[in-house]
């Protein structure tokens, strides 16, 4: 599950900053692409951790009650996920993956429409 934070740390930060400051290198089938195994990664995660510890009864251990928190909060970062994958998908079929989201073709406009 570390590897899993670690790993959506670095897509997000490249989702977020690459179409602002480089949108030369933001492709949306890449982005569709790492959103896709983040996906993956997080639902495998844990699943691995909730058959790991399977159902205890934890008695007040708050190691137990961790671990547990720690399965639920993996399934809605995996739900987060695979909504964000969706979207994402559904940008590129209407876009039709000829673009990417930012608009460089246009020149800026001021407050004056000029």
């Amino acid at each position: 599950m570390l590897f899993n934070s670690v790993w959506s740390i670095v897509i997000l930060f490249y989702l977020a900053l690459t179409p602002l400051f480089a949108a030369r290198l933001y492709h949306s089938v890449a982005a569709l692409g790492l959103l896709a195994i983040t996906t993956i990664f997080w639902f495998a995660g844990s699943i691995a951790m909730a058959a790991k510890i399977g159902v205890p009864d934890c008695h007040g251990w708050t190691s137990c009650q961790s671990a547990q928190a720690a399965v639920a909060f993996g399934f809605f970062i995996w739900a987060i996920f695979t909504g964000l994958t969706v979207m994402e998908g559904l940008a590129y079929m209407r876009s039709r993956g000829h673009a990417a989201h930012a608009d460089t073709t246009k020149p800026a406009m001021n407050h004056y429409g000029a």
